[in-house]
């Protein structure tokens, strides 16, 4: 991140002064608990050392400026009135934030702003919930705001549901913001209680392969699961009133009543209900060092989304497949919405270089195409870097 940095730094004392606090805020992978936040379920989310980096400061005016230094874009706009979006796209991510933060009561001037990083876009890292992290403990920082954790991923979260437009779950501001290094976040998607389990493990790698598949039915299928999910919780209360989601229910009441319910609807709930148990399951494992048994529930949640849930694809099956041969391996799966995107990991640091020419050799031969290889490890959260008058030499 050196280069990143120093380069964040040149590019703000170079526009707006030497004057500037430094906050460097993480994306995210998801170990484990895919589709049950929406249920009031469990994830278990890591904030990775893949980041983007902001140097910010106040500048006395009512106007911000922006430069989103990777594109080499600049933006400014006045915010002494009501805030309207960008068409730009990418400056709506702070905006929303400066929006939502004086929807509680925060009193927000302007300031200045340069960031950068090295989390991929559109790799399902959370680029967008890292730079509005960023932003809002930036601002934080700036102006002596105590805000509590759960309270600055609720702001960030609203800002980019309200604001951007994109009804994201919690899940990604919150492991962004709250991560810890060497520590996986198990969230309770419900109460937003968290606590965090070890994953300090300096001879693993994370290892996403991203498909570059575009998720286009991502959107679309996203909302009928949701909705197949409802109606799975709407027929089991006329046998369990106090039932408020598929979190409240137990496999022996699912199967008790299969007869009863469309099979489609059957597989949805069946999946979910096994995934929550996985997340805490995998928890336990991670507290007592057992990888193996952490990483064949990672296969187990991976044949769940293709077979049950049915939000994978071939691409995402194929490299599964494949990592499941390899040596030094320990689980794999498809990590996010679906229908595209990155499978994630969990090798042997000493095999990383092979598994990686492998997987792309086999994924070739078979599908007659590439994958992008991002490596990673568990990092800290969103944090302050430093605050000072003088750039780096």
């Amino acid at each position: 991140m050196k280069k990143v940095i120093q380069k964040i730094e040149e590019e703000f004392v170079g526009r707006f002064g030497d004057e500037y606090k430094l906050i460097q805020s993480p994306g995210r992978v998801n170990l484990i608990g895919e589709h049950t936040d929406y249920n009031d379920g469990f994830v278990l989310p890591a904030a990775v050392e893949k980041s983007i980096v902001l140097a910010i400061h106040p500048n006395g005016t009512n106007v911000c400026h922006f430069y989103a230094a990777d594109m080499e874009e600049s933006y400014e706009t006045d915010i002494s009135g009501d805030i309207r979006k960008s068409d730009m796209g990418w400056p709506n991510y702070l905006l929303g934030v400066v929006d939502e933060l004086r929807k509680h009561g925060y009193e927000v001037g302007g300031f200045d702003c340069v960031f950068g990083g090295n989390v991929p876009i559109g790799a399902g890292m959370s680029s967008s919930a890292a730079l509005e992290g960023g932003v809002l403990f930036g601002l934080a920082e700036l102006n002596g705001w105590d805000i509590p954790p759960v309270e600055m991923a609720k702001i960030a979260q609203k800002a980019e549901n309200e604001f951007v437009g994109v009804q994201c779950g919690i899940m990604d501001q919150f492991a962004s913001l709250n991560g810890k290094e060497g520590y996986a976040l198990k969230l309770d998607c419900r109460s937003l209680d968290y606590e965090y389990f070890p994953f300090n493990r300096d001879d693993i790698q994370i290892v996403l392969c991203d498909t570059q598949v575009r998720r286009e039915l991502a959107s679309s299928e996203y909302n009928v699961r949701r909705q197949q999910c409802e109606q799975g919780v709407e027929i089991l209360q006329q046998w369990d009133p106090e039932i408020e989601s598929l979190r409240d229910v137990e496999l022996s009441l699912l199967f008790q009543h299969e007869d009863d319910i469309d099979p489609t609807i059957f597989k949805r709930c069946k999946y979910v209900v096994e995934e929550n148990k996985r997340v805490i399951q995998a928890c336990n494992d991670l507290r007592q060092g057992a990888m193996d048994s952490f990483g064949q529930r990672m296969y187990q949640s991976h044949a769940g989304l293709r077979h049950e849930y049915e939000v994978s694809c071939e691409e995402l099956d194929v490299l599964v497949d494949i990592a499941r041969d390899l040596q030094g391996v320990f689980g794999a799966r498809m990590m996010g919405g679906g229908f595209g995107g990155c499978t994630i990991n969990l090798v042997r640091e000493a095999y990383v270089d092979s598994f990686e020419t492998q997987i792309q050799e086999k994924y070739q031969q078979k599908m007659d195409k590439q994958i992008k290889i991002y490596r990673t490890k568990v990092s800290s959260g969103t944090h302050l870097i430093s605050d000072q008058k003088v750039t780096s030499s």
